[in-house]
């Protein structure tokens, strides 16, 4: 019987106490930009979570409507457009 990865909940952070929407886009979800909206809470930090198998993911914050990469994360990588993605590695 072949085993399947378990998937563990990712958690999405980011600081934008003026920020009107938040939304995370990134590889797990085809750069949807509407499909993962934070929620913001009582301190200005939006927050975030999707279930997500092993793997690596690329992904940025699209912050009222400008992209941002994740402040807290330690790897990136360049992408297409000239810019760089975060990377979140789940194990």
């Amino acid at each position: 019987m072949p085993r399947v990865a378990k998937q563990k909940t990712a958690q999405f952070r980011i600081f934008a106490p003026s920020a009107n929407r938040v939304v995370v886009a990134g590889s797990f979800n085809n750069w949807n930009t509407s499909s993962l909206s934070a929620k913001k809470d009582s301190k200005g930090n939006w927050v975030a979570k999707v279930n997500l198998k092993p793997g690596k993911y690329e992904y940025k914050f699209l912050v009222d409507n400008n992209w941002v990469n994740d402040p807290k994360c330690t790897s990136s990588i360049s992408n297409s457009f000239g810019s760089t993605n975060s990377v979140l590695e789940i194990k």
